[in-house]
């Protein structure tokens, strides 16, 4: 049986722990805080992330990472972006040859504008083969409820991701394989922000008129800065992409949606922060795009407002009427 160790009891750590049992491997769930693990080994379900979704049997949690990681096959980390550097540090020495580390992180790391298996990869002392990243349109809640989803599954070994690719295959969740790590990290990542972008123009009470806008032109500002770090244009035309990006920019469960509207809506920034319960990594990793981008001379100006408005301090409206005036271009660029 395929043994899997998921760090991070959040809601996407939970639900892919769910997501790894339904398909037959024996899961084990670390967390930090004994009292949230005590409950899940109890009860069989996350009270604080998941209230009244079931955990299947096969998933257990602890709050030991050499337990978690002991025998494991693939190491499934979903902690917050901008902690796995100092988290991974700590279980680098329990990991064992075999374990293939899996990131389901859609984050830039701050400082070093690094993608998370750029860091994986240097924290663990591991090659890009056995490195797999997992992103599409997941909304957390939607696939503990078992409704249906796909994701991707990359690996620059495509043996490992399609390794992994049945480990998490179920009648609900469908995952495909890529080989194009950077692409569909770069999806993942950006797609945070302009979620943050599009949530704020809902928030302002403007229509869909503009939310198409924000979505599409923020596809074009991904893709152009995939191109320029060697990514597969065909990886934003898929789920790892445009699927991601819409479920993110228009779902009521997206965290960056729901947190650009109370900004709309003209909260502060401590505010908002205070009203919402989990991480919305486009909050931090807004700003890492940005340095990643200028690294790399790519134009963003939706990243370059978002950051404006969240950072800042700009109103959005004020940002907003500086993105309409820009200078007309093609299309295409």
């Amino acid at each position: 049986m395929t043994r899997c160790a998921v760090f991070g009891t959040g809601s996407w750590g939970t639900a892919f722990a769910m997501v790894l049992a339904d398909a037959g491997c024996e899961v084990v769930l670390w967390g930090r805080r004994k009292e949230l693990v005590d409950a899940i080994d109890r009860t069989h379900e996350n009270p604080d992330y998941l209230p009244g979704i079931e955990l299947p049997a096969r998933v257990r949690a602890t709050t030991d990472a050499a337990e978690a990681l002991a025998g494991a096959d693939f190491a499934v980390l979903a902690v917050p972006s901008q902690t796995l550097r100092a988290n991974l540090a700590a279980w680098a020495p329990l990991i064992e040859p075999q374990t293939v580390l899996v990131s389901l992180m859609k984050g830039i790391e701050l400082g070093t504008a690094e993608r998370m298996s750029e860091v994986i990869q240097e924290v663990a002392g591991v090659g890009p083969e056995r490195v797999a990243v997992v992103s599409g349109p997941n909304l957390a809640m939607e696939i503990a409820r078992r409704q249906p989803a796909a994701s991707v599954v990359a690996c620059t070994d495509e043996a490992v991701a399609q390794r992994f690719q049945k480990a998490c295959h179920t009648p609900y969740f469908r995952p495909y394989t890529n080989t194009d790590v950077v692409g569909c990290e770069l999806g993942g990542a950006v797609k945070n922000v302009i979620g943050l972008a599009v949530g704020m123009a809902a928030g302002m009470g403007l229509g869909d008129n503009t939310k198409a806008t924000l979505i599409t032109r923020g596809l074009a500002e991904t893709t152009r800065l995939g191109l320029a770090l060697g990514a597969d244009a065909h990886t934003f035309a898929g789920l790892a992409g445009m699927g991601d990006l819409v479920a993110t920019c228009s779902s009521p469960l997206s965290r960056n949606n729901t947190f650009g509207m109370n900004l709309g809506r003209g909260m502060t920034l401590e505010e908002t922060v205070a009203a919402t319960k989990q991480t919305a990594e486009g909050v931090k990793s807004c700003e890492s795009v940005l340095d990643l981008a200028r690294r790399n001379g790519v134009d963003m100006p939706i990243v370059e407002a978002v950051v404006d408005v969240v950072h800042n301090g700009r109103p959005t409206q004020e940002v907003l009427a500086g993105l309409m005036a820009r200078s007309a271009k093609p299309e295409r660029r």
